[in-house]
């Protein structure tokens, strides 16, 4: 299987590497949350606003700052269930940079792609590119154990959950598929896919009727998985729907916490699928 080394990450990601290490050591800010906001920045990279990072670098170290407060403002508005975003919702600074509007509003009708995205890139990038910087940082205030995962204050985060941090020598190899085998869509786990489902007693809603709802606005429906252990005589009260894409849970939510549906006369409530232990 092909392979890339650290070194090699390190000079492709040079430029990632400069901004952050301005972040967390000049700017001295959180390094839990500078690593979301550089996650942030390369989905958004991802998602056809290129070279945002790249248009940082040779910004002054208060723009930067500004621009780092835009990012962590919609950061909060994820993790806000009833969020308050002004009417226009634009990012004043990160617009201007990008030449192109950048709102609050586009972060949260995409809501879950964009927890999604930013995990995916926080795992599979920053969790490699920035582990050296993140020794210097964090190794002040806590003892470093070689060949063993960072300490990082802050996580598990309560929204992007855990991230695995393991200082390697610059020679370690990383596996690779494809070209530098990054592909968003092979780290969404199931349960970002899914969605809970329920209906009014007295109005018994089948599979069929859920998958029809569904597919006819447009939505790819894996899986439904209706309550099961139903006692007899009785309907089942919800189902938990995977859907193909993260992209299709925020095209049914649309930026609500409940969306509610109509087919033959009877209601379905959807909402994000959270799993509990």
């Amino acid at each position: 299987m092909a392979s890339i080394t650290l070194e090699e990450l390190h000079a492709y990601h040079a430029i990632d590497r400069s901004v952050f290490s301005r972040l967390v050591i000049t700017l001295r800010r959180d390094p839990a949350e500078s690593l979301l906001v550089m996650a942030m920045w390369l989905w958004l990279e991802e998602k056809g606003y290129p070279n945002i990072i790249a248009k940082m670098v040779n910004l002054s170290d208060p723009l930067l700052e500004a621009l780092a407060g835009e990012a962590v403002s919609c950061l909060n508005c994820l993790g806000s269930k009833n969020p308050t975003i002004p009417p226009n919702g634009i990012l004043p600074l990160t617009t201007r940079i990008m030449e192109k509007d950048v709102s609050l509003h586009m972060f949260y009708q995409n809501k879950f792609s964009t927890i999604s995205g930013i995990k995916s890139f926080m795992t599979t990038v920053c969790s490699r590119i920035f582990t050296d910087i993140l020794q210097h940082v964090v190794g002040s205030t806590s003892r470093v154990i070689p060949n063993q995962p960072l300490v990082i204050p802050g996580f598990p985060h309560s929204l992007f959950g855990s991230v695995t941090i393991v200082p390697r020598a610059m020679d370690h190899d990383f596996p690779i598929g494809g070209l530098w085998g990054w592909n968003p869509s092979n780290n969404v786990s199931e349960d970002d896919r899914t969605l809970f489902l329920t209906f009014s007693r007295g109005f018994p809603v089948s599979e069929d009727e859920i998958r029809e709802l569904f597919t006819n606005i447009g939505v790819c429906v894996d899986s439904v998985r209706m309550q099961d252990n139903v006692p007899y005589g009785e309907q089942p009260l919800f189902a938990k729907m995977v859907l193909r894409s993260v992209a299709n849970v925020d095209q049914i939510l649309s930026g609500r916490p409940i969306a509610k549906f109509r087919i033959n006369g009877k209601h379905i409530w959807a909402r994000k699928y959270e799993r509990r232990e």
